[in-house]
């Protein structure tokens, strides 16, 4: 039995561990798009948030998506108030702000509308150049996401 179960384990493992979106940090973003500029998808989100939980598990389930994305974009998943350590974007440098117990990446805030409190989950997308071409608030499904995605690489 415990033969079987590590078979099925090993035989089954690939379609769990390939079919997920690959990110790139802040920091790999430059020399990334040195060897292969492509549009950039900045996913922000937070931990407690519930609907982003289940959005991430959703995107990460079309199998097509996935590859559409991985393929096609650098895409960046970005914990707004988890990440701590200093970011250099479009030449500037952003800083977790602390509030006492809790606090915000001041990216999240620069890259959002609402500059008091970002709606969670947010999207961005960025041409090649990093010029915004996408900005969603709230949750994008997998269709929806699809048909942008490819909207933008037929442009």
């Amino acid at each position: 039995m415990k033969k079987l179960t590590i078979f099925l384990f090993i035989m089954l493992c690939p379609f769990f561990c390939f079919s997920q979106i690959k990110p790139v940090t802040f920091a790999d973003l430059e020399i990334q798009q040195k060897k292969n500029a492509k549009p950039i998808i900045i996913h922000i989100y937070t931990s407690w948030c519930s609907v982003c939980k289940i959005e991430s598990f959703e995107l990460n389930k079309d199998k097509d998506l996935v590859k559409l994305i991985n393929e096609n974009f650098h895409f960046i998943s970005f914990e707004a108030e988890k990440t701590k350590e200093k970011i250099i974007f479009q030449g500037k440098g952003f800083l977790y702000s602390s509030n006492g117990n809790s606090g915000i990446h001041e990216l999240a805030l620069a890259l959002s509308k609402n500059k008091n409190q970002p709606v969670y989950p947010l999207w961005i997308v960025l041409d090649k150049n990093q010029n915004l071409i996408v900005y969603h608030e709230g949750i994008f499904t997998p269709e929806e996401m699809k048909q942008k995605l490819n909207e933008i690489l037929n442009y």
